[in-house]
């Protein structure tokens, strides 16, 4: 019977992930499914996950779905390729149903080799204001799955670490953490707070300075490369890989190429015009970052011409 059922429990994640693929979202009662599922295996997982290369990173995707499947064709399709993504799945974009489900099934069906950490927007806070609880809404008729969804939020890993080397995390640094130890101390299954250390993993951002500045977003700071170069020694570390802020060119290094911003969604806001990137990186760590644009308008869904929803029209702060 156990085999049976562990049997079965792969043929409906194999369905969720063709249906999803498709950007056709599942049913109510799948979602709940599907976030036990993702409940047991995160639940698990420390706040600093720890990873093998090889490994694809990749940045904000913010609800573009047609953009994910082009990054899986750029990257190679799960589990071929083991991915990390740094957080910001939902809001912003027109698909953040399908875009977090589908990154969740993948989660659930191959754990070894898809890993999601948390990003500023996995938040209930944020979500009601940026598109991702109307969307849950409009969808399903009911809150229900934004629920389920903002739930699995509280259990995603903070941080992650490649190879004992290269340091991976949403934001930033925060003042109040040195060492990596100090983030396994966190408790993280709560919604994200306004402060604190659990905050400036997913809110600050590096800044040609030098040490500590408050975050003109208004939650957590901007740090400068000495305090990016003091963390990485202090933890025998030789690279951050970040999202959060959006990236023209799809990458930016920072600090000498010890800081590197990584940002997955090409056209942001179907407006912004910038191309997106992921990052390779090899069994000896050596990095290839890979640029991709926007699909094709055919493939995508763009706002219709009665006017963008609000949360197209707010300020890009919240990135």
């Amino acid at each position: 019977v156990h085999g049976a059922q562990i049997r079965k429990m792969s043929l409906d994640l194999d369905k969720y992930i063709e249906q999803l693929s498709r950007c056709e979202y599942i049913k109510e009662s799948e979602v709940k499914a599907l976030s036990n599922k993702a409940m047991e295996i995160l639940k698990e997982e420390s706040n600093v996950v720890k990873l093998d290369s090889p490994m694809t990173v990749c940045g904000d995707i913010h609800g573009q779905f047609s953009d994910l499947v082009e990054l899986f064709k750029v990257g190679g399709e799960c589990p071929e390729t083991n991915y990390i993504f740094m957080g910001d799945y939902v809001d912003r974009g027109l698909y953040s149903v399908e875009t977090f489900l589908l990154l969740l099934a993948l989660k659930v069906r191959y754990p070894e080799r898809m890993t999601l950490i948390r990003g500023n927007h996995e938040s209930r806070q944020i979500t009601q204001v940026y598109g991702f609880y109307d969307e849950c809404l409009r969808k399903y008729g009911s809150v229900n799955v934004w629920k389920m969804c903002t739930e699995i939020f509280d259990y995603l890993p903070l941080a992650a670490v490649i190879d004992d080397k290269i340091f991976c995390v949403h934001g930033g640094l925060s003042p109040q953490i040195n060492s990596l130890d100090d983030m396994k101390t966190i408790d993280r299954k709560q919604e994200a707070p306004h402060e604190g250390p659990m905050c400036d993993l997913m809110w600050s951002d590096p800044e040609e300075i030098s040490g500590w500045t408050l975050n003109p977003r208004g939650a957590g700071y901007t740090f400068g490369g000495d305090v990016v170069q003091k963390f990485l020694q202090d933890n025998n570390l030789q690279l951050i890989c970040r999202s959060h802020q959006l990236a023209m060119e799809g990458y930016k290094p920072l600090f000498n190429d010890q800081l590197v911003t990584i940002w997955s969604a090409p056209n942001y806001c179907y407006r912004c015009g910038n191309v997106a990137a992921i990052l390779e990186l090899d069994e000896n760590l050596n990095k290839n970052y890979k640029i991709f644009e926007a699909a094709p308008q055919d493939m995508r869904g763009v706002p219709t011409k009665r006017g963008a929803p609000d949360y197209f029209l707010l300020s890009l702060i919240h990135i």
